[in-house]
């Protein structure tokens, strides 16, 4: 197998742990058997082991907006960047599909899988604004650690990425379902059928991850090189 697939399976693997292992706790969320606390480090620790262990293959990306933040700033080609969304969201799915296979339907679908959707307390357009930040947050991080060279966690990038997943939960959980990534809404939402502003989890996230990945590179990045897996 190639470069080009060894990378395209780490993604497809890391998004797959990230679904089964969040969705799942989402799942049992709304069944009231874990509180916000656990969807938060679910999130948080699959995250954070899936980038460390994957970051030497493919960078650690698990999120086509992370994917998109590199590619604007020419840090990922064409080519491979729709390699990565497309093992991306097809980890998502299979994902999504084993909760389906795995999970008590009684479980599972009152909690449409875990699919995030907007709360009834804020409107689509504040949601995809929440999404945004809550990206941001995520890919200035990414950049921070696992782009620039001169990060100091830059070998141990998965932790930090994933306490801002898990901080970014608990903070607005209850509003949108924190996603901050398309694949972790479109898997759910394809296998179990929920559509509800699905838009709002891929214009937020990308939105958001585009504006950070430009921010840090504009201002730390834009006269060096960083090292990233070919």
């Amino acid at each position: 197998m190639g470069k080009a697939g060894q990378q395209a399976v780490a993604e497809f693997i890391a998004t797959f742990t990230l679904i089964f292992i969040g969705a799942g706790s989402s799942i049992l969320f709304a069944a009231k058997q874990v509180d916000l606390v656990g969807v938060a480090l679910a999130h948080g620790l699959a995250l954070a082991i899936m980038v460390s262990v994957t970051a030497h293959i493919s960078g650690g990306h698990v999120n086509p907006a992370v994917t998109a933040g590199l590619w604007v700033t020419g840090k990922i080609q064409t080519v491979r960047a729709g390699i990565y969304v497309a093992a991306q969201l097809l980890g998502a799915i299979v994902g999504a599909a084993a909760l389906r296979w795995t999970f008590p339907a009684i479980l599972w679908k009152p909690a449409r899988l875990g699919t995030p959707v907007p709360s009834g307390t804020i409107s689509a357009g504040t949601a995809v604004v929440l999404e945004a930040i809550l990206t941001f947050f995520l890919v200035y991080v990414v950049f921070g650690t696992a782009v620039d060279e001169h990060g100091p966690f830059s070998k141990l990038a998965g932790w930090p990425i994933g306490l801002v997943l898990t901080m970014d939960i608990l903070a607005a959980g209850p509003l949108t379902g924190a996603a901050m990534n398309p694949a972790r809404s479109f898997g759910p939402a394809l296998v179990s059928g929920t559509w509800t502003d699905w838009w709002v989890y891929w214009i937020g996230p990308v939105t958001g991850g585009i504006i950070a990945a430009a921010v840090y590179w504009v201002t730390f990045l834009r006269d060096r090189e960083p090292v990233l897996p070919d």
